[in-house]
């Protein structure tokens, strides 16, 4: 799979959802290479704004579209990463402010 194909791919499964890729195309084709390297070298697709610790488990929650989208969308209208995004947050209808880092600090250092 290329990075095109898995770009189709997601846009099919997260849209409907209510999930949009940023505008940002330049940072979305850098988001899909990186997902598609972590795949190759762990094994899974890891958010690639996140370490990984390279054992499936315990990165479980930050396996794209990782566990914490969902509130960061809802809250800021992106993701941590500024792959998915709201409408909104496409259109220029909200602040884009920075999205602070969810994932507990405990579970960064395994």
């Amino acid at each position: 799979m290329n990075a095109e194909q898995l770009y189709e791919m997601l846009k099919k499964v997260q849209e409907p959802k209510g999930y949009y890729f940023s505008e940002d195309t330049e940072r979305v084709a850098d988001l899909m290479q990186a997902l598609l390297a972590n795949k190759e070298r762990y094994g899974y697709m890891v958010c690639p704004c996140r370490l990984s610790s390279g054992n499936k488990e315990k990165d479980r929650d930050i396996i794209c579209p990782c566990v914490y989208r969902t509130e960061d969308v809802a809250e800021f209208g992106s993701c941590y990463c500024n792959l998915y995004v709201s409408r909104e947050w496409n259109a220029g209808k909200i602040p884009r402010e920075y999205v602070p880092e969810r994932r507990p600090v405990e579970k960064m250092f395994l």
